[in-house]
C-alpha cells in the first residue's frame, strides 16, 4: 500500500500534465510516450506566444468579411446571409461592425507589442527586477485585454442599438428584416423595447447615451476627463474660425465702405486728385487688422533663413584673416595698433535643437498643468541662458505666470529662473533658463564682430553677448560714468580687464590716457608700464583719494582752457584744433620760451576696482570726487569706471547713485543688493560667471548679457606691445599725491616737453631717436602748451617748506571767519588734498588758531576775527 501511493500520484500528475500541455482526452497523454510529450508542449507554448496576434489579425478580417458584405456585396450567397443575419439581430449598427471588428484587432495587435515576452513561460523569471516593474507599468496582460475589448464593444453595441430601435420607429418581432435592419434589430429592441415603455424617448436617450459613454471609456483605456480635454480641443478651432471668419467679413464691410471710390462731381478733391493718387494713400489704420502673437511667430518670422535658436548660433564663426582693429588712428600719430592676432577667439558651438524643443514642450506642459494655457514660439538660444517665448492665452494676467516662477524652475531642473514680461516689443513672455552647457565668449570674439568694426569711438569698450548672439560695445563718453557691482567671483575683475584691454587695443595714448585705483594690488598690476597710463596702478587708499582729487583738478583746469579758447566741450576744442583754427595771441609763450601752441585733449578714464576699501578710509574725500567729477566731467572728457562687491547704502550711497546713471550689475546674493545696483529686482536671479544686466542712462529695462573673458597671457601680450613702443616711464607723482604741479600757463608741470611717447606730430619712436623722458607727459603736447596737468593761468602753487605752507594765512582767515576748524572746509575752499589739509590744520593749531583734534567734529576755534586784526596790525 504504501507503494501504490506514490505511483498514483506520479500518474495522476503525468495526466495533469499531458492534459494542460495538449488539450486531448483524459486517458489519451497517459498512454502517449514520453518522447512526444515535450512536443505537444512545444507547439502549445509556440502557440500561446502569438495568441494575440492571431486573435487579433483574425478580428481584422472577420472586419473585412462583414465589410464586403454588408458595405459593397462582394461576398456571394455567404455574403447575402451575413448581411441578412446580422440586418435581423444589429440592424442599422451593422453598417459599424467592421470598424468595430478592425479596432478591437488593433488593440490586440498593439497590446501584444507592448507587453512583448510577459506572455512567454518563463520571461519574469529571466527579466530583471527592473524589468519587470517596466513591464507591470506599460500594459496589461491578455486576459485584461480581452475583458476590455469584450465589455467596451459590448456596451457600445447595446447602447448603438437600442438607440436606433427608439429613434427608427420601435418596430416588433413580427417585423420582417428589412424593417428590423432599418432600426436596431433584435438586440436593439430587446434593449431600446423596456426603456422606451418605462421612460419614454428622452430617458432613454440619455440612459443609452450614458450607457455608449461608458463602453468608449472602457474600451479606450481613457477617463472622462480626457474625453472632455478633447472633445474641447475639437471645438475650440472651429469656434476661433467663426469668430475669426466673421471679424473679416466686418472688416472687409467697414474697409469697402472707406475705400469707396469718390464722385468727382460731388468731390472736387477728388476730381484734381491724380490718377493714381487713391492707389497709393496709405490704408488708415484701423482697418490694418493687428498681428496676433502666435500668427506672427508662425507666418512672418524676424529672418526667414533659419530659426532663431537655430540660425543665430552663440557666436559667428571667426574669419579666417582677423581683421583690422576698429579704431581710427589720429594723423600723423607715431603709435601702432596690436594686431588681432594677439587676442584668442572660440570655436562655434552647434546647438542641440532636439533639447532645445523637449525642454520647451515641458514648460509648456508645466504651466498648462497650473492653469495657464500658453503658446510656444520660437525660443531664442544665448551664450548663457534659453529665453523661451510663449504667448500667454486669453484672459491670462502676467502676474500668474510670475507668481509659477518656483514652480517653473523645479519643472525645469534649473537653480532659478528669471521672467521677462512683457518682452520689449513683443506681445510675449520670456522665461530665461539658464543653459546646461554655457559658452566662454571671449575678448576676441566681440572685438572681431561686425559691431566693433562699426565703432568709431575711442572709449568704446567690448562687454560682452546678449542673448541673441550679437556682440555688445558701451560707448564710456555716452554712459558717462558707470557703477559696477557684484558678489566676489561674479565676474566684475573680468568685466574691467575686458574694458581695459579694449581700449589697449581700440586706441592710442594720445586719445586715451587712464588712472587705474586697485586697492587689492594684484588686479591691475599687468597693465603697469603701459604708455596710456597716467601714473603707475594706485595701491594706497589714501593715494587713490588724492587721484581723484587730481581728476577734479584736471577738470577745473579744462574747463579754464574751453572757457579761454571760447568751446563749449572737448570735442569741439579738438576737433578746432585739428583744423588749425586754436591759435595763440601774438607773443604768447610758454615757460621756456617758446611760441604757445595749443594741443588736442585726451579722454582721461578713472578706473576704480574697489570702492569699499576707499570708502573705509576716505568716505568723505572719495564721494566728494567722485560725485563732481560724475556732475561735471563729460563734457571734458573725463570718465569713471566704479567696481565694488559690497553693493550696501554705505558704499553705493545716494550721492553717487544720483550721479552716476549707467549701472552694471552682476549676481548677487539678495534682493537688497539688486536694488541698491539697479532699483530693481534681477541681480538676485542671474547665473554668475559674467552674468550681467547692463541698465543705460535711458533705460529702464535691464539688458541680460554674458560677460566677455580675457586671458591674463593675452593682457600681458597687449602691454608688451605698447611697452615695446615706449619703454622709458617715469611715474607722474602729482596724480597719486596731495599737491597740484607748479608751473605757468602752458608750461611743463608734468613734463610739458619731452616724454615716454611721440607726440601727434613725431614719427614712429625707435630706440635711436627718442627724446628722454624727463616726466611722462600727457599725450598729444610733447612741444609745450595747454595740456591735461598744466591748462591754467595760475595753478595752486607748491609747498615752501616742512615748517610753514604758501597757503597758512588764506587757511587762517577762513578758519577765524567761518569759525569753523574743518579740514575738509579747507580742502573744499583751498582745492588741496586730504593730506595738505590736515599739515595746515597741524600748523594752525601750532600757532594757536584752533584747539586739539575731537576725531570727526570740527576743531575749536580759539581766537576771533578781532584778535586776528590786531594780530595783523602788530
Amino acid at each position: 500500500m504504501a507503494a501504490a501511493k506514490p505511483k498514483s500520484a506520479k500518474t495522476a500528475g503525468t495526466t495533469k500534465t499531458a492534459k494542460s500541455g495538449s488539450g486531448g482526452g483524459r486517458g489519451a497523454p497517459a498512454r502517449r510516450s514520453p518522447a512526444r510529450r515535450p512536443r505537444s508542449k512545444a507547439v502549445g507554448s509556440v502557440l500561446g506566444r502569438h495568441a494575440d496576434d492571431i486573435w487579433g489579425l483574425g478580428a481584422v478580417v472577420a472586419g473585412l468579411l462583414v465589410a464586403g458584405s454588408v458595405w459593397v456585396s462582394a461576398m456571394g450567397p455567404v455574403g447575402v446571409a451575413i448581411d441578412k443575419s446580422l440586418a435581423w439581430s444589429l440592424g442599422l449598427v451593422r453598417w459599424l461592425a467592421p470598424a468595430g471588428f478592425v479596432w478591437i484587432g488593433v488593440m490586440l495587435v498593439r497590446g501584444s507589442g507592448r507587453s512583448g515576452q510577459s506572455s512567454r513561460p518563463g520571461a519574469v523569471e529571466e527579466a530583471g527586477e527592473a524589468e519587470k516593474a517596466e513591464k507591470a507599468g506599460e500594459g496589461e496582460d491578455g486576459s485584461e485585454r480581452w475583458a476590455r475589448a469584450l465589455m467596451g464593444s459590448g456596451l457600445m453595441l447595446l447602447a448603438f442599438t437600442g438607440l436606433a430601435h427608439v429613434l427608427r420607429g420601435r418596430p416588433g418581432l413580427d417585423a420582417g428584416v428589412e424593417d428590423l435592419g432599418a432600426a436596431g434589430g433584435a438586440i436593439g429592441m430587446a434593449v431600446g423595447g423596456p426603456l422606451h415603455a418605462y421612460i419614454a424617448v428622452f430617458g432613454s436617450v440619455l440612459v443609452l447615451v450614458f450607457l455608449g459613454a461608458v463602453g468608449l471609456m472602457v474600451l479606450t483605456a481613457s477617463s472622462a476627463r480626457t474625453g472632455a480635454r478633447a472633445a474641447f480641443a475639437v471645438v475650440k478651432p472651429v469656434g476661433r474660425l467663426f469668430r475669426l471668419g466673421v471679424g473679416h467679413l466686418f472688416r472687409d464691410v467697414g474697409g469697402a465702405r472707406r475705400q469707396a471710390p469718390a464722385d468727382p462731381a460731388l468731390d472736387p478733391r477728388a476730381a484734381a486728385a491724380p490718377p493714381g493718387a487713391a492707389a497709393a494713400r496709405p490704408e488708415p489704420a484701423a482697418a490694418r487688422p493687428e498681428p496676433q502673437p502666435d500668427s506672427r511667430a508662425a507666418a512672418t518670422p524676424p529672418r526667414p533663413a533659419a530659426p532663431a535658436a537655430a540660425k543665430q548660433p552663440a557666436k559667428p564663426p571667426a574669419p579666417a584673416k582677423p581683421p583690422a582693429p576698429a579704431a581710427v588712428v589720429p594723423a600723423g600719430s607715431g603709435w601702432k595698433l596690436p594686431s588681432p592676432d594677439l587676442l584668442s577667439s572660440t570655436e562655434s558651438r552647434q546647438i542641440d535643437q532636439a533639447e532645445v524643443s523637449e525642454r520647451g514642450l515641458l514648460l509648456r506642459d508645466t504651466l498648462a498643468k497650473f492653469g495657464v494655457p500658453t503658446t510656444l514660439l520660437e525660443p531664442v538660444v544665448g551664450p548663457t541662458v534659453t529665453r523661451f517665448v510663449l504667448a500667454l492665452g486669453e484672459g491670462i494676467k502676467v502676474s500668474k505666470l510670475e507668481s509659477l516662477r518656483k514652480d517653473i524652475a523645479l519643472a525645469m531642473a534649473s537653480p532659478d529662473v528669471r521672467i521677462l514680461a512683457p518682452i520689449p516689443g513683443q506681445r510675449a513672455v520670456g522665461v530665461e533658463v539658464p543653459n546646461v552647457d554655457r559658452e566662454v565668449v571671449k575678448l576676441g570674439d566681440i572685438l572681431r564682430s561686425p559691431e566693433a568694426r562699426a565703432a568709431r569711438h575711442p572709449l568704446e569698450v567690448a562687454v560682452g553677448r546678449d542673448i541673441n548672439g550679437r556682440a555688445v560695445l558701451m560707448n564710456l563718453a555716452q554712459m558717462p560714468h558707470i557703477l559696477i557691482a557684484g558678489a566676489t567671483g561674479a565676474g566684475k575683475s573680468s568685466c574691467l580687464n575686458s574694458a581695459i584691454t579694449s581700449i589697449l587695443m581700440r586706441s592710442t595714448p594720445d586719445q586715451v590716457r587712464m588712472i587705474l585705483v586697485d586697492p587689492k594690488r594684484v588686479e591691475m598690476g599687468q597693465y603697469d608700464r603701459a604708455p596710456h597710463l597716467l601714473t603707475a596702478p594706485v595701491t594706497d587708499p589714501r593715494q587713490a583719494a588724492n587721484a581723484l582729487a587730481w581728476a577734479v583738478r584736471e577738470m577745473d583746469r579744462r574747463y579754464d582752457l574751453l572757457s579761454k579758447v571760447g568751446f563749449r566741450d572737448m570735442a569741439g576744442y579738438n576737433a578746432a584744433v585739428a583744423r588749425g583754427e586754436v591759435k595763440a595771441k601774438p607773443g604768447e609763450t610758454g615757460p621756456d620760451g617758446e611760441p604757445l601752441k595749443y594741443r588736442s585733449l585726451p579722454f582721461v578714464l578713472v578706473v576704480v576696482d574697489e570702492l569699499s576699501d576707499l570708502m573705509m578710509v576716505a568716505a568723505r574725500d572719495v564721494e566728494e570726487s567722485i560725485a563732481r567729477i560724475a556732475q561735471m566731467a563729460r563734457a571734458v572728457g573725463i570718465h569713471l569706471i566704479i567696481a565694488t562687491q559690497r553693493p550696501s547704502v554705505d558704499v553705493i550711497t545716494g550721492v553717487i547713485k544720483a550721479n552716476v546713471p549707467a549701472r552694471l550689475a552682476f549676481a548677487v546674493s539678495s534682493l537688497t543688493d539688486s536694488r541698491v545696483i539697479l532699483d530693481q529686482a534681477g541681480a538676485e536671479r542671474l547665473v554668475g560667471r559674467g552674468d550681467m544686466l547692463l541698465l543705460g542712462p535711458t533705460s529702464s529695462a535691464p539688458h541680460r548679457i554674458q560677460g566677455s573673458w580675457v586671458d591674463e597671457a593675452e593682457v600681458k601680450a597687449v602691454v608688451k606691445h605698447w611697452t615695446a613702443q615706449a619703454p622709458e616711464f617715469r611715474e607722474d607723482r602729482s596724480v597719486s599725491s596731495a599737491s597740484a604741479p607748479g608751473g605757468a600757463d602752458g608750461g611743463s608741470g608734468r613734463g610739458g616737453s619731452g616724454g615716454g611717447g611721440p607726440g601727434p606730430g613725431a614719427g614712429p619712436p625707435s630706440a635711436s631717436a627718442r627724446p628722454a623722458p624727463a616726466a611722462r607727459p600727457l599725450p598729444a603736447n610733447a612741444g609745450g602748451g595747454p595740456d591735461a596737468s598744466d591748462i591754467t593761468a595760475a595753478p595752486p602753487p607748491a609747498d615752501s617748506g616742512d615748517d610753514g605752507d604758501d597757503l597758512l594765512d588764506e587757511a587762517m582767515e577762513l578758519v577765524v571767519e567761518t569759525q569753523l576748524g574743518s579740514t575738509s572746509m579747507l580742502q573744499r575752499r583751498l582745492r588741496v588734498g586730504f593730506a595738505r589739509a590736515g599739515r595746515i590744520m597741524d600748523l594752525l593749531e601750532q600757532r594757536g588758531v584752533v584747539g586739539p583734534s575731537l576725531g570727526s567734529k570740527a576743531r575749536e576755534v580759539l581766537i576771533a576775527p578781532e584778535e586776528l586784526a590786531d594780530r595783523r596790525d602788530r
